[in-house]
């Protein structure tokens, strides 16, 4: 079954390409010999010839049908086609189903024919590409894919790296090499890779490198991007290997003439191949609920087949023994579910992304109200550069040994590579957006970092310049929150330098600190953090040569170690080093927030979409951020922090907050009527849990079903309805997280959280993030969706049922482990609200549709059975049903589901609210698909009886009789025909001229094809059907007055009161898309309420009818209040953001409704990662010694930060 399943393109067992952290065990290793292709032979490693394509000529048919067939339809009509082909047991030919089938097979074939054949062409280029391999002793063209493990390739300027090397010399000093992994992580800025020094001795000399044996002994392929282990043996030393002495397939050689290298990993066991995974296919709830009605549908069919197969017993008993007994018996009795639907297309929009970066990151500046600053004392200043304290600057020039080293850090610890531009100018290439702000405000204050090397780097201080030899770098990363830099001064001195988060460099300061400079740091902390700016601590110490020695020798053995071992041990050294420094002080980072950030949560928020951040700030930067991004508000009543430093203190506080809100709650209003789409639900909510009744006990006072017209369930809701969770915020830091996410408090944080309109989690881990998401899909079964841009986002992406990657200078790892893309933040507000919206309600309308017109097709075979003796004759000419879902009623409801739209995109973005229907799912679901049924069923009813009575002994001008079969069948079949492009016509909101012409087109096709087939041309058609019992009956019909009159008749009775009752509702009971539409019709003068005719200002939204109301854009959300009980499955969706972005989230088709005692409120969630978006700009700053947050204060005066007790 397994290999069915892999050569059909089943998923099969799971291998390395399944995105996992780990994809192969880790005690596998990879051994290899350089220049020695038999040695490397006997392990059978994969050659570097790579395929992304799905199929070749062989596989497409099979496979793409396989494939195809795993679709319950495609699947349905297959069995059905089938049966098809047995004559005892089918009145209509194959073709009937097989014709449609084929189309819609052929469509979806052609169109992954044509992207994979795109898929082969970009591989044919890669594998194609030309490498110079090392071979007896020169230089050989090797095509890329018959590169192998162990050969040495040169690399030049600007070419793509053909597999995973281990970098053996370069033409640059020090065996460095510059590369670019925009093509791997998204990051254009240039990164540095360093040969071992005892490899890079051999430089251009081929006919050494030809000689290299080294041995590499390294992990086994994975997806680990940015770590590799392994050791070099070579003349009988071993050389630890990390990831700085590797170049990874996909990388770009730059600003280095050439390199050298040994292929470790090639074709599909490369880094990046193994990171390509393959695309998981995902169903939204919509799909889900299509399969369950399609399974509905074959049951309703089969019922029918057996209704059908016992009467038809009955009659046989009744009336068939009196028929002769050499009458042949042509064909058996078989179902009439041959005429079910066709294929369920779901139209789904196009969503495109563009690239641009959320943040928009500028240098510290200073919050007095000064003037700014000449640097033209400095070379190298940057004329954009903006500084207004004058102290600073002052003590810099005055060579205040404490301020000297305060930048010497700034200008020496970081990752940055310095590139040369036109002339003299200078560039900083970094991969975080932080450390460039910081290097280069280093620069602009005279400490200029010039150039590195793998050993030094150097910088210019003051026109001096100063060279620093690197002993060691203690890399930054999510756990440690700190990196450091061991450097050896000209003079001899040994110094570490250090920055990072305060929580880990204030711990780890010497104890003799002065109590009053770390109690200013942190008072400036605080008041950075207040301000919403991202701070960093440095610090630096001075080690002794013997010590420094021992340690660095210590470091080297446990870099040759592999696994857990290595990670454990390099740790404990970290921490052994990282300690007794001296405090230097404090940067902060101001992020200007972006455009249109605060009306896009704003918006969103009234969507009733809600928003959790998980960020790495501190907790007052994150508060004010939320402030900023208006996440928090002065209408809030309580924000509950909550910073327990262990399991008892956590428990407390939670206890304490559940126990504020639940007295809160209990001072609410008991009673209270919300006024739902539609429905009025009476809702009793007493917070005691004995008292609470079931969630199923709402009662519905006006249940009246109007789906079809728009009419009352499309209402949104228009009344204010009580505060429910608007009241509260919760913010938690990282380390109370750890708690409250264990599984006895894990219920309770969740509890909290769901009755918070707001949730911040700060100083979160990935691994947190990740929890968090894992809770919500665990206990709410949310439909989740993460949003991140940085590689800590990655874990809460995957987690997610839809992770979304932000594109930025964080880099795109995660965008390569997202399923969607998006570039900037105020995007997202019409990607949910307008296209979003749209594509929802577009969706619904084509399946109510579908089904409407399908089950007026099939059921009128049933009825007609009643006077065929249940003998599955059919009703509709065989050719004339092969082709109705296929050209006469299926092209117009495919426009309307491309292009229908209830109101535009202005009000869309204007009102929110209209977002919350299919939060309901009140657009389509279980009842309205019953609504449909029973519609296409009183129709077909219609249709046919309607015709027979019209028709039922009626004679022509000549006296003959016109109730034959052939004419009945023509007469029913044109009748549907124009009842269902009719109803097609009421149901389209968005008239273009397409419409005009699919639709009127559509009838006039049908016209066309049956006289071209019954009258002009019938010759072709008897040759290919045998017979041809309908000729001449399109003429005959078309000069019948009863004919016209049946088709009258009919349209009359099933459109009219469709019409009627639209008509109806819309003047008595208009709904808030039908208002907002006759707004949208007016004149643009008379849009303004107070130009508004009092008739028409009455189908105004409420607020909108009066001049003086505020537009509902520019209320604050609001919410269902919390209830006893709810009706129905409700699902919600939660997205998660990450880094700085400040992203949200859309739920599809999932909410929360109402909720008794303490559960959540009816709302969506959207979760966002590290702190949202990017910093304010200050535009006006406060005088010296007031701060920002200071001066805002009286805004914000509503809400409370509590604390809970402790």
């Amino acid at each position: 079954m397994e290999m069915f399943s892999k050569l059909f393109g089943g998923k099969g067992k799971k291998g390395t390409n399944g995105g996992q952290e780990d994809s192969e065990s880790s005690d596998r290793q990879r051994v290899l010999k350089a220049n020695d292709r038999e040695f490397n032979a006997q392990f059978k490693y994969t050659d570097n010839y790579i395929q992304t394509a799905k199929y070749n000529v062989i596989t497409f048919v099979p496979k793409n049908l396989f494939e195809q067939f795993q679709r319950l339809a495609n699947f349905y009509f297959l069995v059905l086609m089938i049966l098809q082909f047995i004559p005892q047991i089918s009145s209509v030919s194959w073709w009937t189903t097989a014709l449609p089938l084929f189309i819609v097979l052929s469509l979806s074939a052609c169109k992954d024919g044509y992207d994979d054949f795109q898929r082969h062409i970009s591989d044919s280029q890669v594998n194609n590409r030309i490498s110079y391999i090392v071979r007896n002793g020169r230089l050989e063209e090797e095509k890329w894919m018959n590169v192998k493990v162990g050969d040495v390739i040169r690399m030049e300027n600007d070419h793509f790296v053909a597999a995973d090397l281990l970098l053996v010399s370069t033409s640059e000093p020090h065996g460095l090499c510059y590369i670019e992994t925009a093509e791997l992580d998204g990051e254009t800025n240039l990164k540095t890779r360093f040969a071992l020094p005892e490899t890079a001795v051999m430089g251009d000399i081929v006919s050494d490198i030809s000689k290299f044996d080294g041995e590499v002994i390294c992990e086994a392929p994975n997806n680990r991007i940015p770590r590799f282990e392994g050791k070099l043996i070579y003349r009988g030393q071993n050389f630890p290997l990390d990831n700085e002495k590797i170049l990874l397939r996909g990388c770009r050689l730059r600003n280095t003439r050439w390199c050298y290298g040994v292929v470790l990993f090639a074709g599909k066991d490369t880094k990046l191949m193994m990171n390509s995974g393959k695309t998981k296919f995902k169903r939204t709830s919509l799909d889900r609920f299509l399969n369950i009605l399609i399974m509905g549908i074959v049951l309703f069919l089969i019922s029918m087949c057996l209704i059908c197969t016992v009467l038809c017993g009955i009659w046989e008993l009744v009336t068939g023994q009196y028929f002769t007994i050499y009458l042949e018996w042509d064909r058996s009795i078989v179902p009439s579910g041959d005429n079910t639907d066709a294929q369920i297309a779901i139209i789904s929009f196009l969503m495109f992304f563009s690239y641009i970066i959320l943040l928009n990151t500028f240098m510290p500046i200073s919050l007095y109200n000064t003037p700014v600053l000449d640097f033209s004392f400095n070379n190298w200043y940057e004329t954009t550069f903006k500084f207004f304290d004058k102290r600073l600057l002052k003590d810099t020039r005055k060579d205040v040994p404490e301020v000297q080293e305060f930048w010497r850090l700034l200008a020496i610890c970081h990752t940055v590579m310095p590139e040369r531009k036109t002339g003299s100018q200078l560039e900083y290439q970094a991969q975080s957006p932080d450390e460039a702000a910081l290097t280069s405000a280093a620069r602009n204050f005279g400490f200029v970092f010039k150039s590195r090397t793998p050993q030094s780097i150097t910088i210019e201080v003051n026109g001096r310049e100063e060279v620093y030899e690197m002993l060691q770098i203690l890399d930054f990363d999510n756990v440690r929150k700190r990196m450091s830099l061991l450097v050896r001064t000209r003079n001899g001195k040994i110094i570490l330098y250090c920055k990072g988060a305060d929580t880990m460099i204030l711990e780890r300061i010497r104890p003799d600190t002065s109590p009053l400079l770390k109690d200013a740091t942190m008072q400036h902390l605080d008041k950075f953090a207040s301000d919403g700016l991202r701070t960093l601590c440095l610090a630096y110490k001075e080690i002794d040569s013997d010590y420094c020695m021992d340690w660095l020798n210590r470091y080297k053995e446990a870099s040759l170690l592999q696994g857990r071992s290595k990670d454990d041990m390099i740790e404990i050294l970290n921490e052994e080093i990282e300690k007794d420094m001296v405090l230097l002080g404090a940067t902060a980072i101001e992020d200007k927030l972006q455009d249109g950030v605060p009306a896009t949560i704003a918006n969103l928020t009234a969507a009733n979409i809600k928003v959790w951040v998980l960020t790495g700030d501190k907790t007052e930067t994150a508060i004010n951020i939320g402030y900023s991004c208006k996440l928090l508000t002065e209408d809030m009543k309580e924000v509950f922090v909550i910073d327990g430093k262990d399991e008892h203190e956590v428990e407390v506080q939670l206890k304490d907050t559940h126990r504020r809100m639940k007295r809160e709650k209990i001072n609410a209003p008991i009673s209270t009527t919300i006024q739902l789409p539609s429905y009025n639900y009476n809702i009793m909510s007493i917070h005691d849990d004995r008292l609470n009744p079931p969630r199923d006990d709402i009662g519905l006072v006006q249940p009246a079903l109007n789906m079809a017209s728009g009419g009352p369930q499309s209402t949104m809701i228009e009344e204010e309805s009580p505060q429910g969770t608007e009241g509260y915020a919760l913010v938690i830091n990282g380390d109370s997280l750890a708690h409250a996410l264990k599984p006895a408090y894990e219920k309770m944080f969740l509890e909290i959280g769901c009755q918070c309109s707001a949730v911040i989690c700060c100083r979160v881990t990935p691994l947190q993030k990740a929890q968090v998401v894992a809770l919500i899909k665990r206990n709410k079964k949310a439909v989740t969706l993460s949003i991140g841009d940085g590689a800590n986002d990655v874990s809460m992406i995957k987690e997610a049922h839809i992770g979304v990657g932000i594109s930025g200078q964080e880099g795109m790892q995660a965008v390569l482990a997202s399923d969607y893309s998006i570039g900037q933040f105020k995007y997202l507000e019409r990607l949910l609200l307008v296209h979003g919206r749209w594509s929802y309600y577009r969706m619904c309308k084509f399946l109510r549709y579908f089904f409407y017109k399908n089950f007026c097709f099939t059921l009128t075979h049933f009825w007609f059975s009643f006077f065929s003796a249940y003998s599955a004759q059919i009703v509709y000419d065989q050719v004339l049903m092969s082709i109705y879902n296929s050209f006469f009623t299926t092209v117009p409801v495919l426009v309307m589901g491309i292009l229908d739209q209830d109101v535009n995109d202005e009000y869309s973005l204007k009102y929110p609210k209209l977002y919350i229907p299919g939060q309901y799912n009140l657009f389509f679901n279980m009842r309205i698909f019953i609504y449909s049924v029973i519609h296409g069923m009183a129709s077909s009813l219609v249709l046919f009886f309607v015709s027979y009575g019209t028709l039922y002994q009626a004679t022509d001008h000549a006296g003959k009789d016109m109730n034959d079969l052939v004419f009945l069948k023509f007469t029913v079949f044109t009748a549907l025909i124009v009842v269902v492009n009719g109803q097609i016509m009421f149901d389209t909101a968005y008239w273009t001229a397409i419409n005009h012409f699919v639709i009127w087109g559509s009838i006039i096709l049908y016209v066309a094809l049956v006289v071209v087939f019954y009258e002009a041309f019938p010759v072709g058609f008897i040759a290919s059907t045998g017979s041809l019992p309908s000729y001449g009956v399109v003429f005959r019909a078309f000069k019948s007055p009863h004919f016209w009159f049946a088709i009258f008749l009919v349209a009359i009775i099933l459109l009219l009161p469709v019409l009627v009752n639209r008509l109806f509702w819309f003047d008595t009971h208009p709904s808030y898309v039908d208002r907002l539409r006759v707004r949208c019709k007016l004149p643009k003068e008379e849009r303004e309420p107070s130009m508004v005719p009092m008739k028409v200002r009455c189908k105004l939204p409420k607020e909108e009818r009066e001049p003086s109301m505020v537009p509902m854009k520019h209320l604050p959300p609001r919410t269902a209040a919390t209830g006893s009980s709810r009706r129905g499955s409700l699902r919600s969706g939660y997205a998660f953001s990450h880094s700085q972005a400040y992203l949200l989230v859309y739920k599809e088709l999932n909410s929360f409704i109402v909720n008794q005692g303490d559960d959540p409120l009816p709302t969506n969630w959207a979760f966002s990662n590290d702190t949202p978006a990017t910093m304010p700009t200050i535009e006006q700053p406060p005088k010296p010694g007031i701060s920002a947050r200071d001066r805002d204060a009286s805004p914000r005066a509503n809400p409370r930060v509590i604390h809970p007790k402790q």
